[in-house]
């Protein structure tokens, strides 16, 4: 029997058919997608839609642009990801990598976040070429979301080249289907002192690794109260200020020896219209007046360097622009909100293509173990779908 069950719609239908094999693929961040690639490929060929496939410089993964509608500028793409984060060490009930129904709820690695929009998108390819569209809609699918954003970007530099330049994009992570005009950027670092040995009882024959790790932490730290003043008024966000964190930090190799190396991981989470590298620069500043000069005292050759390694552009509000209007209308709905996590929005907006995040799902049953999305989100999901090839029609 059809997962979609007895009586439900033929949308609903395909969708959790194409949501069960695209949830077989296991798709971590960390492995490659062209299996899953190769049966979408299979599909749009079905189908007789065509694309392009973008492989990523060394050849293990690829993102998939597909048109369905006349060849011209100005449409609308559905991005999604085909990635998802690893199920290692979650406490699971079901293989993750199967699709599993109970009641309203459809379970699996991905059906939230977000292959439910993925599955949701092809399974309306046959709507979307019925319906006689004047403007294209582009299915977008790329990789690399949960680690860097990255993945849509060899296709955006090719829109208004061999690819045409679309009018709007709608990024689907899931927002309850509520139009997201907003997010925070985020920078993540790994900052690495490079110390001395000594014994410890004399100090002044090394350089503490440590000693100087905690003191730029504790700077960090003291930059981000600062940050907590100067927050976003319209409390739109939450928090309503950027924010920094330190996750893991490790040094040293016995309690009576100066530490040679302590290596810290740390993140920047940036408010729209606060530069992505403030803490950075911050932290670099610090270090040069304060901390490098007191970590060089008995050791010359002590050095602090800092490596940046993923940004992740924010997504700043586009009052009036395409995306935010044409979204709110399928939407049915007259308020935008914002998002506290980041998404590859803002790679489409640094190339002034407007965009706003409206997805089925709920963000909280993300990265969880029994990840899940609700069927009436999928519903809603096609619905949005529908209202979207009527609108460019």
């Amino acid at each position: 029997m059809s997962l979609a069950g007895s009586g439900s719609d033929r949308g609903l239908a395909a969708t959790l058919d194409l949501l069960e094999r695209l949830i077989g693929f296991d798709t971590e961040s960390s492995k490659s997608n062209l299996g899953l690639v190769a049966a979408v490929e299979d599909y749009l060929k079905s189908l007789g839609v065509d694309y392009v496939k973008i492989p990523n410089s060394i050849g293990d993964k690829a993102a998939l642009f597909a048109t369905i509608g006349p060849k011209t500028d100005g449409g609308i793409v559905l991005s999604g990801h085909t990635d998802v984060v690893p199920v290692e060490g979650q406490a699971w009930t079901s293989d993750p990598f199967k699709l599993r129904r109970e009641g309203a709820r459809v379970y699996g690695r991905g059906a939230c976040d977000m292959k439910g929009f993925d599955a949701i998108c092809l399974a309306m390819i046959p709507e979307f070429q019925k319906a006689a569209l004047s403007r294209p809609i582009h299915i977008l699918l790329s990789y690399d979301e949960e680690t860097t954003c990255r993945g849509p970007l060899d296709a955006i530099a090719r829109f208004g080249a061999d690819l045409p330049r679309p009018g709007a994009v709608l990024v689907g992570e899931p927002t309850l289907m509520q139009v997201a005009d907003a997010h925070k950027a985020i920078a993540t670092y790994r900052t690495t002192v490079h110390g001395h040995e000594a014994h410890s009882s004399k100090p002044h024959l090394g350089a503490n690794a440590i000693e100087t790790a905690c003191d730029l932490v504790t700077e960090l730290y003291r930059f981000a109260a600062e940050l907590v003043a100067e927050g976003d008024p319209s409390g739109r966000f939450d928090p309503p200020f950027s924010t920094i964190q330190v996750g893991t930090i490790h040094g040293g190799t016995a309690r009576n020896i100066l530490a040679k190396q302590c290596v810290f991981h740390w993140e920047f989470r940036s408010l729209p219209g606060v530069s992505q590298n403030l803490a950075l620069l911050r932290l670099k500043d610090y270090a040069a007046r304060i901390a490098r000069p007191k970590l060089t005292r008995f050791a010359k050759n002590a050095f602090i360097e800092t490596v940046t390694e993923v940004e992740v552009p924010g997504l700043r509000p586009e009052s009036g622009s395409l995306a935010e209007t044409l979204a709110l209308k399928l939407a049915r709905s007259n308020q935008t909100i914002t998002v506290p996590f980041a998404t590859e929005g803002g790679q489409f907006q640094l190339a002034e293509v407007p965009t706003i995040v409206c997805g089925p799902g709920s963000i909280d049953q993300a990265h969880q173990p029994d990840e899940y999305i609700e069927i009436p989100q999928i519903e809603a999901g096609l619905a949005f779908m529908r209202r979207l090839a009527a609108e460019l029609s």
